[in-house]
């Protein structure tokens, strides 16, 4: 069902509830949770980014009835955020009838001023993804204060900020979205993305100005995505200056999603992949879409937006592109775990880009890039943390290889495909993945003897498709690579 069924959250829908998976903003309990477990539950969203906590539905959806509880039951629920979470929480509690069935639903307000603990214990939790994760170490618990202080640039208030400046056709379709009947400044307030002063003035946060405002870089400086095209794999300077295209992407934080999304469209070239199963080479671009524009939203949604003075850059070589945001990675999260540990510095724009499709699957990105990149036989993505810039690197040896190589032999090699055994396929795969090989690597990559590799490069030597690179007659280490023009 569409139809609100919450007075304190008019999005909140029965599908929702019982049909949306499981998520960083929605967790499901059945009857049989224990109260203690609850408020583990409720002390995670607490201390990451807030969220709902329905009491009364199980995981398959199943809704089942609170007054099948005793009276004493009941009220140990209705409390227990009161009694076991220190200090006192920002949850409501909201009691809703569904099909004659009561369930509990707990809004959690996510909140940077405190960490949340349980009052018998002083255990602290958090949640990552769809999972609560602790107790927390002391360590950990440090790191969650250290990185709950950088959150508040979003919730502080951008003062000279003209409202006029506000895209109203995208608050309309965020409104949309989530099926919000209210004004504009109803749903900021709704989403905390404003606050009314003591005198019940309207005044919005920079998270509202990110997300929402014409050019935000009016307000926020460096708020904008710049790229910038090289000649070559690296940054060169002085006479050897290599830049060839340098364009500033501005508009708020969906918009520029958008057009970087087209621009880098239009930036990739396309390239012949082979696809070593059905033995055709395939048509597609440098890099995996899916890849580079979870690397763009998880940068602008990430980036340390008080760190004035860097833009999200996108910087595209010959043979990788590197997605760089200000601010390091959070302080549990580094390059080796980064796939697993997740915690977002900007709560309020994660859940509206969420909301509005552009984040998918929360805290899933990283590992999508990763998926993505593998799928295609690219090498596996690098991250780097360096003097408060977090960089994603995308490489891709195939296309540098690849577009190398002349139609005429792309013709030849399809030609001869046909009648070509499983070995010589393999070593073409690996060949234009690698771009060179000598016979023992072959014979390492593909699992098949020297000789075996030997006499199929020879063999594809006289078909004019692979040439060997060595002055020697008997060298082990000669490379062989294909045939090129300029070979």
């Amino acid at each position: 069902m569409k139809e609100a069924i919450s007075k304190t959250d008019s999005s909140l829908t029965i599908d929702y509830l019982t049909k949306e998976p499981e998520n960083l903003y929605l967790e499901r309990k059945d009857l049989r949770k224990k109260s203690g477990e609850i408020a583990n539950e409720l002390i995670g969203m607490l201390n990451s980014d807030g969220g709902i906590l329905a009491y009364g539905i199980s995981d398959d959806g199943e809704i089942q009835d609170v007054d099948s509880l005793s009276d004493s039951e009941r009220d140990k629920y209705r409390t227990l955020h009161q009694r076991l979470i220190r200090p006192a929480p920002p949850i409501k509690l909201e009691e809703i009838i569904i099909d004659g069935k009561r369930i509990f639903i707990f809004h959690v307000r996510e909140d940077n001023e405190y960490i949340y603990s349980r009052a018998d214990s002083n255990q602290v939790y958090r949640r990552a993804g769809s999972s609560n994760y602790g107790p927390l170490t002391i360590e950990e618990i440090d790191n969650l204060r250290y990185d709950k202080n950088l959150r508040h640039y979003e919730d502080q208030t951008c003062e000279g900020f003209n409202p006029d400046d506000f895209d109203r056709v995208l608050l309309q379709e965020y409104k949309n979205n989530i099926s919000f009947d209210g004004t504009d400044d109803e749903v900021l307030l709704y989403r905390n993305l404003a606050k009314r002063d003591k005198n019940g003035v309207i005044r919005y946060c920079n998270s509202a100005v990110l997300l929402f405002s014409q050019d935000p870089d009016k307000y926020i400086p460096s708020a904008y995505v710049r790229y910038t095209r090289y000649v070559g794999d690296k940054l060169e300077t002085g006479t050897k200056f290599n830049i060839t295209k340098d364009e500033a992407i501005r508009g708020n934080i969906p918009t520029v999603i958008l057009r970087t999304r087209e621009y880098l469209r239009a930036s990739f070239k396309d390239y012949y992949s082979f696809n070593v199963n059905e033995a055709v080479f395939v048509r597609t671009k440098e890099y995996p879409e899916e890849a580079w524009l979870e690397g763009v939203v998880n940068a602008v949604f990430h980036r340390s937006y008080n760190l004035q003075g860097n833009c999200t850059m996108i910087r595209h070589f010959d043979d990788h592109i590197e997605i760089s945001n200000s601010g390091p990675l959070p302080a549990q999260v580094n390059v080796n775990n980064i796939k697993e540990q997740r915690f977002s510095r900007n709560p309020r724009i994660g859940r509206v880009l969420y909301e509005m499709g552009y984040v998918r699957e929360l805290n899933e990105g990283v590992k999508r890039i990763f998926e993505s990149m593998s799928e295609h036989n690219l090498s596996e993505p690098i991250y780097s943390d360096q003097d408060s810039i977090v960089t994603l690197r995308l490489d891709n040896p195939i296309y540098l290889n690849e577009k190398k190589l002349s139609a005429d032999l792309l013709e030849e090699i399809s030609r001869k495909m046909a009648s070509y055994n499983p070995t010589k396929k393999e070593i073409i795969d690996f060949l234009l993945r690698k771009g060179h090989g000598t016979i023992l690597e072959i014979s390492n990559s593909i699992n098949m003897g020297e000789r075996a590799v030997r006499n199929n490069l020879e063999a594809m030597m006289c078909d004019g498709i692979i040439v060997r690179k060595s002055k020697k007659q008997r060298d082990k280490n000669a490379i062989y690579v294909f045939k090129t023009e300029d070979k």
